[in-house]
């Protein structure tokens, strides 16, 4: 069912001191932040040769990532993106195999303008996982 890693998402306390780690520290090329206001965060993606690094910020209070940063104030790994064909098609068989999936089960329109879904890590051997429609 599984595709492709699109990306890893990182959290960071200082999107504006992430970029120019990676831009100018790491040489990457970054995209220009985008505002996500359904999911809360704030992002940029640094292109790799065969993934991408999502950077996550949080946009406004009630972000999850503020939550996240408050146990990790440093940042860290908050999420792995796995593509697939048919985010239904996923939803379905994941529910069917008990897999919760976080919020009211339902797609979202992600950062790439494609629908995704997450799973909660407790059913994902601890791992906050994405899947994204490709």
């Amino acid at each position: 069912m599984i595709g492709k890693l699109n990306h890893v998402a990182i959290a960071v306390a200082n999107l504006d001191e992430a970029v120019k780690t990676y831009s100018q520290s790491l040489g990457a090329k970054v995209s220009p932040p985008q505002d996500l206001p359904e999911h809360g965060v704030r992002v940029v993606f640094v292109e790799l040769p065969n993934s991408k690094i999502e950077l996550l910020s949080p946009l406004g209070a009630e972000s999850p990532i503020t939550a996240f940063l408050a146990k990790n104030p440093v940042g860290g790994m908050h999420h792995i993106c796995y593509e697939v064909d048919n985010i239904a098609t996923a939803i379905t068989k994941l529910q069917a195999d008990g897999v919760r999936i976080l919020g009211d089960g339902k797609p979202k329109i992600g950062a790439h303008g494609k629908p995704v879904i997450f799973m909660h890590p407790k059913d994902m051997g601890g791992v906050l996982i994405e899947l994204e429609e490709v």
